[in-house]
């Protein structure tokens, strides 16, 4: 089974139904069942408009886009609560909203140089960055120091960065979250075929699996 999950590192509900269906595939296999998953991270930008060389503050970028402080701040702890649920400490007062373009190449990258593994190492620590660190995910040091953190060869990364490599790949994997009819994020596609919108409970993904593999035997 290949699991393609569409997500952005700044957007919350990512962060969130990455725990979810790590936790479903953990119960899955807890369960006896011992199909191989292959998860891979697509990358899909909230903010594709964001500047490259400077950052805004979460809270602000909330309150523009939601209708004004109070909405901002009830949206944020709706999302830190559910967050938190998940074993997930949001910061939110520390965010520093930036364009994720770098933050996709570095995990595109990881991907294609070290493997699936290591892609949802670095997706995970880029998320922390942001979430929880107050960071600057579109820093090229930043990014390559999330790289080291997760094993990847720190000086091959950022050397890797400021070329353009990787750039088309990323715009690509945009446009093709457009063509499996993705608008919103998480999206979790598997085998090509089967779109599940959204972060869902563990126990949620866990049945969709099941259905799916049913369907394969």
């Amino acid at each position: 089974m290949i699991v393609d999950i569409w997500s952005d590192v700044v957007c919350p509900w990512c962060f969130i139904g990455k725990r979810q269906f790590e936790t479903a595939v953990a119960n899955l296999r807890a369960k006896g069942n011992t199909t191989p998953i292959e998860i891979r991270f697509r990358a899909y930008q909230l903010d594709p408009t964001a500047p490259t060389n400077s950052t805004t503050p979460a809270i602000e970028g909330y309150a523009r886009k939601f209708g004004g402080p109070d909405q901002a701040r009830k949206i944020i702890e709706h999302v830190s609560t559910a967050a938190a649920a998940v074993g997930i400490d949001f910061q939110m007062e520390r965010a520093q909203r930036a364009n994720t373009l770098l933050a996709h190449r570095a995990l595109h990258y990881a991907f294609v140089t070290y493997g699936a593994a290591v892609q949802s190492d670095l997706k995970e620590r880029l998320m922390k960055a942001y979430f929880i660190d107050g960071l600057n995910v579109g820093d090229i040091d930043v990014v390559a120091d999330c790289g080291a953190e997760c094993n990847l060869n720190r000086d091959d990364l950022r050397a890797w960065l400021e070329t353009r490599q990787g750039t088309e790949e990323v715009l690509d994997e945009i446009q093709s979250a457009a063509n499996h009819d993705i608008t919103a994020v998480p999206s979790f596609v598997i085998n090509d075929q089967f779109l599940i919108p959204g972060s869902q409970d563990p126990s949620t993904f866990e049945i969709l699996i099941e259905r799916i593999l049913s369907r394969q035997t």
